[in-house]
């Protein structure tokens, strides 16, 4: 049986934004990474399937961060980024995924990528 999440496990600082789109005149836009919080959280790795194995191959590297959810986590959505505090990583956000019991939000992520 897998072990229930909880407050003690968020142990990272991760803090997550979006890009923000200004439009330059000549019809196109541009976009600054604009922090928008940040929070504490836990990382779930994952290894094994093909995907994650072909991911190492090509240098991403994809895991969960579980936060707990607010109403800023609860904002987030797959065109945001995360960064860890700590080591300055930036993710990719690629799935948002409350839990059932609607304390934490497992977000899918991925490093390495283009955000």
């Amino acid at each position: 049986m897998a072990k229930k999440p909880n407050a003690g496990d968020l142990f990272y600082s991760v803090a997550f934004g979006k890009r923000e789109e200004v439009e330059d005149g000549y019809g196109n836009t541009r976009g600054a990474f604009v922090e928008e919080f940040s929070t504490r959280a836990a990382y779930i790795h994952l290894r094994g399937g093909e995907s994650v194995l072909a991911s190492r191959l090509e240098g991403k590297h994809t895991q969960v961060i579980r936060v707990r959810s607010t109403s800023q986590t609860r904002k987030i959505t797959s065109d945001w980024f995360a960064q860890d505090k700590r080591s300055l990583t930036y993710f990719a956000v690629r799935d948002v995924t409350p839990e059932l019991d609607r304390q934490f939000i497992d977000l899918l992520c991925e490093s390495g990528v283009a955000l």
